[in-house]
């Protein structure tokens, strides 16, 4: 496998990283960087599947027009506060 050469401008955090890791395994930069940089790719990323939460609010409403949907609420408000 071959090798690039390329320039990139790291976060602090990033650098803080990279340089903890030479530290403790007496790294160099590249290696440090690769090492880092593959275990971010072959961390699997877990995300719960997002479930949508309702109500059931007892309205039966086509809402194919907002414009109706808005007159007929605004309706509602006028009978409850008048």
């Amino acid at each position: 496998m071959g090798c690039v050469r390329t320039t990139v401008t790291l976060d602090d955090d990033v650098a803080a990283a990279i340089d903890q890791l030479r530290r403790d395994k007496g790294l160099g930069l590249s290696e440090a960087v690769n090492e880092l940089v593959r275990a971010g790719i072959q961390r699997p990323v877990h995300r719960p599947a997002f479930i949508q939460k309702t109500a059931d609010l007892g309205m039966r409403m086509d809402v194919t027009n907002i414009g109706d949907v808005l007159d007929a609420l605004d309706a509602d408000d006028h009978r409850v506060s008048g």
